[in-house]
């Protein structure tokens, strides 16, 4: 069955970053698709140092949680992030795991190429085109396929459950999750 894999980057336990994943979840999840949400709190990710060891290991030298997302969206189809805003950009630790997978990839036959998803955003205030362009760059530069929505995908809220009172935002993330699946699925008949 198809899959979609999305990493979650916010810290926080009650978490609108969460919320809005879980929400883009469901509309993957009614187009029979299967998703799984791996969230980054508390785990410790190092930045890439260019070892260049992934190349002959087809995995990062670092040992930490990245070998095991890189092993699940080599078994997924799609692939999905978000991101709370701070002081304007992605979180650090999501964009250093971002720059791993990226690396493996590369060395590793190119096994981001044609995954569909892309990223969302979320912040109390601003940054999140900021934001989403930054993280856009992962997925432009990975050959991967990125569809629309009816807007950005971005969600407003800060305190825990916030965002819910953002219908328009919350409404353009399930779409996104709906054209993601779609796509997909639309990718897999041919």
């Amino acid at each position: 069955m198809n899959k979609v894999l999305m990493l979650c980057a916010s810290p926080r336990k009650e978490s609108n970053t969460m919320h809005v994943l879980e929400e883009c979840a469901k509309k993957i999840e009614e187009n029979g698709l299967q998703t799984e949400i791996i969230s980054l709190r508390q785990k410790k990710i190092r930045s890439c140092i260019a070892c260049g060891k992934c190349a002959e290991l087809h995995q990062c030298a670092l040992k930490d949680c990245v070998n095991d997302i890189i092993e699940k969206i080599k078994e997924s189809e799609g692939f999905i992030i978000g991101s709370p805003v701070y002081f304007g950009t992605a979180r650090g630790d999501l964009m250093s795991a971002l720059q791993r997978i990226g690396m493996v990839s590369m060395k590793s036959g190119n096994f981001l190429s044609w995954k569909v998803g892309g990223p969302i955003a979320v912040a109390r205030r601003g940054g999140h085109t900021a934001t989403i362009q930054e993280m856009l760059m992962f997925f432009f530069i990975n050959d991967m396929i990125v569809p629309g929505s009816t807007y950005w995908n971005m969600a407003f809220g800060l305190e825990p459950g916030e965002v819910e009172e953002d219908l328009e935002g919350v409404e353009t993330i399930r779409r996104f999750g709906d054209n993601v699946a779609k796509l997909i699925k639309k990718i897999n008949d041919d």
